[in-house]
């Protein structure tokens, strides 16, 4: 999982990217391609 500070770029790389927010953090999950998951701050 990357940590980044800015999560819109990641998202536009694969069309599946949702935008999560769990526990006061932001996640991207992709459950066709669980390579792309990234959590903010």
């Amino acid at each position: 999982m990357k940590v980044r500070n800015s999560l819109r770029s990641l998202k536009e790389r694969h069309k599946d990217c949702q935008i999560v927010r769990r526990r006061g953090r932001l996640y991207i999950v992709n459950k066709t391609n669980p390579r792309f998951k990234a959590r903010q701050g």
